[in-house]
């Protein structure tokens, strides 16, 4: 009897005993103790189940944010006080704790598909609340202080529902190998029930939600719209420093339709190109005027503004997550990049035929332009720059009445929706708008009215391929030379398509599991 008992204890069972070193970290060979049938250590898988969950939603939101980790890092900068790529980080981190949680809930299926007691180790629970704690926190953080967000991943689901929902029919064949097993060990029919019975309503649910799904990309063949217009968000700044004259010149080169910038004034009256209130990212202030960093830049003279470079920073500071390696040529002339001057701007856009769209910055108290900002303006582009007026387009919505008696040429645009009557009562051509707003139906609606729409900032080829298929006009964008290679949208296919995918999917798993419960 001892003899067998030692024998018991020391059985060798090598596929176990590894499941359970990982699992428990439990490496010694012995008899372990087996589940009674029907019991599955209920309440570490399902905090392990939680885990997972949270942690898919929170890497699966944060990936399709792709589009926005710049402005998501200039927000941390702004109330840091210096760059880093958190976006990249929170990226890689999120992933490493999702593929962690993964081979856990692996590992205890694997275990519970043997009949296998469930001894996490306390090194893994410790590693599970964390990852719960951290994608509970983040996506709270996101809701609160960025909710936006949220529209993005509800755009996302247009383009990525038909694959998403391939995705979890093939989990659900998997999971149905130890569902199977833990039912059929089962000794009563009412825990069999409460096995089998969630994993077949959710399945059906599965089955049948392809019925509700919406993608503007699924259509039929020659209705897609004529591909949007690229206007580069100041410039093409994943390949030269912003709002630079080098920038812009990049996104020419790149085939670009448009540039879009940044106007703000100078304390003698000269606009100049620059996104943020003060110089301190992007210029090198801090060497030249020490005690002015948090200084306005509209506060500056033209003389001043002429001695920083506006260059050097994006290099050391590399200001998107996955930006390409500059060849050497293109890094000397990044180091000699100044500050470009709005005449300038509108000259080379008029040389090239290119579109410009750009915000313009009402200078701060006591500024010498405060109130001058719009006429003064005007005159660059009316008088000195010489651009073509159908060229322009006016975005600011002061004094638009008389920038159009002015300047009729300009097409002006407007930045929010608005009833199409009052659109054309304004005569506003074109809309600008925010991603997040885009919507097939009212670009539809306003395109009937001949109003078009231009969305921004639209990075991501997904995004860019769902404005496609929503039939937006042009898109504002920081990597114009990534878009302009898209001969057609990401995802498109037909209804017919769609349906034989939808079908087939459905058909296959079912067979699969089928076969693995009669097995």
């Amino acid at each position: 009897v001892v003899r067998r008992r030692l024998l018991q204890r020391y059985e060798h069972q090598p596929f176990i005993s590894c499941l359970a070193g990982f699992y428990s970290c439990r490496w010694k060979r012995y008899q372990r103790q087996r589940t009674e049938p029907g019991k599955c250590c209920c309440q570490m898988v399902n905090h392990l189940k939680t885990t997972f969950c949270f942690s898919l939603v929170f890497l699966y939101m944060w990936g399709e944010g792709k589009n926005d980790y710049n402005n998501f890092d200039w927000y941390n900068y702004g109330n840091l006080g210096f760059w880093f790529l958190w976006s990249l980080v929170i990226l890689i981190l999120a992933s490493i704790l999702f593929t962690y949680i993964s081979l856990l809930l692996v590992l205890a299926m694997c275990l519970l598909a043997e009949g296998q007691q469930l001894y996490l180790h306390w090194s893994h629970k410790i590693g599970t609340f964390l990852v719960l704690g951290f994608s509970i926190a983040c996506l709270f953080a996101l809701t609160v202080l960025w909710g936006d967000h949220w529209k993005t991943v509800r755009l996302s689901f247009q383009i990525t529902a038909p694959y998403l929902h391939i995705g979890a029919i093939a989990i659900m064949v998997l999971l149905s190998w130890p569902v199977a097993l833990h039912a059929i060990r089962a000794d009563k029919k009412v825990i069999q029930v409460i096995i089998i019975g969630p994993y077949v309503a959710i399945l059906l649910f599965l089955f049948l939600i392809p019925l509700g799904m919406y993608s503007p990309c699924i259509r039929e063949m020659g209705t897609l719209g004529p591909k949007p217009a690229l206007i580069g968000h100041r410039g093409a700044p994943m390949l030269a420093p912003e709002n630079t004259e080098m920038s812009f010149q990049k996104t020419i080169e790149h085939g670009g339709d448009g540039l879009e910038t940044d106007v703000t004034i100078s304390y003698d009256g000269v606009p100049f190109l620059m996104h943020d209130t003060t110089l301190k990212r992007t210029t090198n202030i801090k060497e030249v005027y020490p005690n002015d960093t948090d200084q306005n830049a509209a506060l500056f003279s033209w003389d001043a503004l002429q001695k920083l470079n506006a260059g050097a920073w994006f290099l050391k500071d590399k200001p998107f997550s996955f930006m390409g390696s500059l060849s050497e040529a293109d890094q000397n002339q990044a180091m000699n990049q100044s500050i470009y001057k709005l005449s300038n701007f509108l000259r080379l856009a008029d040389s090239h035929n290119k579109l410009v769209i750009f915000d313009l910055y009402r200078p701060p108290e006591k500024h010498p332009y405060r109130n001058l900002w719009i006429s003064r303006t005007l005159e660059v582009i009316l008088k000195e720059s010489g651009i073509k007026p159908h060229l322009v387009l006016w975005l600011n919505n002061n004094m638009r009445s008389f920038v159009q008696s002015v300047a009729p040429g300009f097409q002006h645009t407007f930045g929010r929706k608005a009833p199409v009557e009052d659109l054309l009562k304004n005569n506003i051509v074109k809309l600008n708008l925010v991603y997040t707003d885009m919507s097939s139906e009212d670009i539809r609606k306003y395109a009937e009215a001949n109003i078009t729409t231009n969305l921004y900032v639209v990075n991501e080829p997904w995004l860019f391929s769902l404005a496609w298929c929503s039939g937006a006009h042009s898109v504002t964008t920081n990597a114009v030379h990534l878009l302009n290679d898209l001969s057609e949208p990401l995802f498109l296919m037909t209804p017919q398509q769609y349906n034989i995918m939808w079908i087939l999917t459905d058909l296959t798993s079912l067979l699969l599991i089928s076969l693995i419960f009669a097995l």
